[in-house]
């Protein structure tokens, strides 16, 4: 009988952590404009791709600064959709993760546009953080193997993402 009480708490552990998986990969909110992940915001003043860039060239390590702008998804987190990094002028992109993990996105989204609503900063990502990443990216281990040194990062903590229809 204590063997069956065990795999029934068992079995209840799982299923709460799956349900609670599945919710934070759904939209907060369908509109006619799209999914909403996170919070929901408004789409006027949105920041020109060319702005922003602008904006992290400018900025020192540490330093935020709230923005909205639209951009084109390069790549997602293989693992739980518990990160992207998108698209910047100049070639450049930015890493964009997600305030609290309150949220994740869907593994589909690479190359699609979408809205970003949140903080811009430049952060020194450690070789320890870059290799985390680069693992959860499937990234070959030779590849990996090559991280050695800090890297001046533009990132992005987005408290919502509007992925349009």
């Amino acid at each position: 009988m204590k063997g069956f009480n065990i795999l029934l708490v068992l079995l209840f552990a799982f299923f709460s952590v799956l349900a609670q998986k599945k919710s934070q990969i759904l939209p907060s909110q369908n509109t006619e404009l799209g999914a909403f992940y996170g919070e929901t915001f408004e789409l006027e003043k949105l920041n020109q791709e060319k702005e922003v860039w602008q904006k992290y060239t400018s900025m020192a390590v540490c330093d935020t600064l709230r923005v909205k702008f639209k951009s084109k998804v390069k790549e997602v987190c293989k693992v739980k959709g518990c990160w992207m990094v998108v698209e910047l002028s100049e070639g450049k992109q930015a890493m964009v993760r997600f305030k609290d993990y309150g949220f994740f996105m869907p593994f589909d989204i690479v190359d699609k546009e979408l809205v970003l609503n949140g903080l811009a900063f430049v952060e020194e990502m450690s070789v320890e953080d870059q290799k985390h990443y680069a693992i959860d990216a499937g990234k070959p281990a030779d590849e990996i193997a090559k991280i050695n040194t800090p890297k001046r990062t533009f990132s992005f903590e987005a408290s919502g993402v509007l992925v349009p229809n």
